[in-house]
């Protein structure tokens, strides 16, 4: 297993990435956006910082993450949704 701190790179080395925002996104930037890589992977990094840091995720990691998510199990990470 890696350290957390250790996955990452500079969103500006991902050029031509076509990132996503959630429809869900606010008009104050509080949100999140990702992009597919193309070994299939994703990224993601801060809308407010586009040069800034990405963390980077295999697909099967961020498989388990999303139906984690869509499971609930994140929820009262947030408060209530």
């Amino acid at each position: 297993m890696h350290h957390p701190y250790e996955n990452g790179m500079s969103a500006a080395l991902l050029a031509g990435a076509a990132w996503r925002k959630s429809r869900y996104s606010n008009p104050s930037g509080n949100c999140v956006e990702l992009t597919r890589l193309p070994d299939g992977g994703v990224a993601v990094r801060n809308s407010r910082d586009p040069e800034g840091p990405a963390l980077v995720y295999t697909r099967d990691e961020m498989a388990v993450f999303l139906h984690s998510a869509k499971d609930g199990e994140f929820d009262s990470m947030v408060g209530e949704c």
